[in-house]
Order: structure tokens, then C-alpha cells, then sequence
């Protein structure tokens, strides 16, 4: 085995999280508004819930994902609206005239919260880390006890790159004029509407399907 577990999960919790989404819209929208904090925050979310789809997929819990595919629907539909709600929340939101405030507690943990809920309502995580699973040799070349530390690389490595976005976007966000803050939250907002209206649309071609 050329790197450690460990560095394995952490090339896997930075390939599923580098790729642009809505996530990392709300993660860079969240970093211009709110501050790194707030960003990494929203990062954060989408770390953990990246360990627990990667814990569930290297443990072989074949019965979860099984019942997530059979509420695929209730999934999409919900994730889907729950992204309808925050684009146009976001579309609608007034910029920050004091750029300098610190978010407080609540909002942080919100931003968190929203974002755990929103990758855990995306079942094609689960299904991206299974087959990341099995290129990497998840109970084959790596089994036992070295699995958990597999899933440590995963939340580090997701987490690693949450951090450098939400550090790189909010280094910037001074250089912001409300009237851009503006055009951010509307672009963003449409982005994130867009991505939401997508899941609707999956939920009714899978209840399509299904009928």
C-alpha cells in the first residue's frame, strides 16, 4: 500500500468535496456574506455528513442504502425544496452593510445544520462513496481497524478543502461594494434555485418510474 489509509480518505473526502455544487455555491456566498467562519461552518456540514455516507459505505451497510434508495423520492423532493428555499432566500436577502460582524453562534450553527441536512438528503453521496470504496479496496487492502482511520481522512480531507475555500473567498469579501454583495446573492441564488429545481424534477421522474 503506497499511502496510509488515512491519506486515501483524505484524497476521497477532497474529491467529493472539490466539486463545484450547490454546497459550494452556499459556501461561497455564505464566505462573502457572513465571513470565513460562516463558510466553514456550511463546509463543515457537508464534512460530517460526508463521514457518515463514507462510514456507511465502508462498514458495507448494504441495508441503509437500501432504504435510502427506497425514499429516494421523499429525498429529492425534500432536498430539492429545501434548496428552492434557501436560492430564494438568498435571492431576496439584503447585503451586509457591516462587513466587519462576526455571525454569532446561532447563525453558525445553523449554517452547519442546513448543510448536514442537505448532503444527507442526497443519496448519490452514498452511491459515490461506494464506488470510491471499492477503487480504493475498502475491506480488501484495507480492513479492521484501519478502516476507521480511512473514514478520519475523509472528514479531514472534505474538511481541508472547506477551510480553504471559505479562507480564500472571505479574504476577498472587503473588496465587495454592497451593490456587488447584491449581484453575488442574486447569481448565487439562482444557482443554488436551479440546482434545487434539478432534485424536484429527479423525485418526479423516479415516482414516474415507479408508477
Amino acid at each position: 500500500m503506497i499511502f496510509s489509509p488515512f491519506l486515501q480518505g483524505c484524497g476521497v473526502g477532497l474529491s467529493i468535496a472539490a466539486p463545484v455544487g450547490p454546497i459550494g455555491v452556499l459556501c461561497i456566498r455564505r464566505s462573502l456574506a457572513g465571513g470565513w467562519k460562516m463558510g466553514l461552518a456550511t463546509g463543515l456540514g457537508a464534512a460530517v455528513a460526508d463521514a457518515l455516507y463514507g462510514s456507511l459505505a465502508a462498514f458495507g451497510l448494504q441495508a441503509v442504502g437500501q432504504v435510502l434508495t427506497r425514499y429516494e423520492f421523499f429525498l429529492s423532493l425534500f432536498g430539492g425544496l429545501f434548496l428552492c428555499h434557501l436560492g430564494i432566500q438568498t435571492w431576496r436577502s439584503t447585503p451586509a452593510t457591516d462587513p466587519a460582524q462576526a455571525p454569532a453562534a446561532s447563525d453558525l450553527a445553523g449554517a452547519f445544520g442546513s448543510t448536514v441536512v442537505l448532503t444527507l438528503a442526497n443519496p448519490a453521496t452514498l452511491l459515490a462513496f461506494a464506488a470510491l470504496c471499492a477503487g480504493f479496496g475498502i475491506g480488501t487492502s484495507i480492513q479492521g481497524a484501519q478502516i476507521p482511520m480511512w473514514i478520519a481522512g475523509v472528514l479531514v480531507g472534505s474538511a481541508a478543502w472547506w477551510l480553504f475555500l471559505s479562507g480564500s473567498v472571505g479574504a476577498f469579501r472587503h473588496t465587495f461594494t454592497p451593490k456587488w454583495m447584491k449581484w453575488v446573492n442574486r447569481i448565487s441564488g439562482g444557482i443554488v434555485t436551479a440546482f434545487g429545481i434539478g432534485a424536484v424534477i429527479h423525485a418526479a421522474q423516479i415516482a414516474r418510474l415507479r408508477s
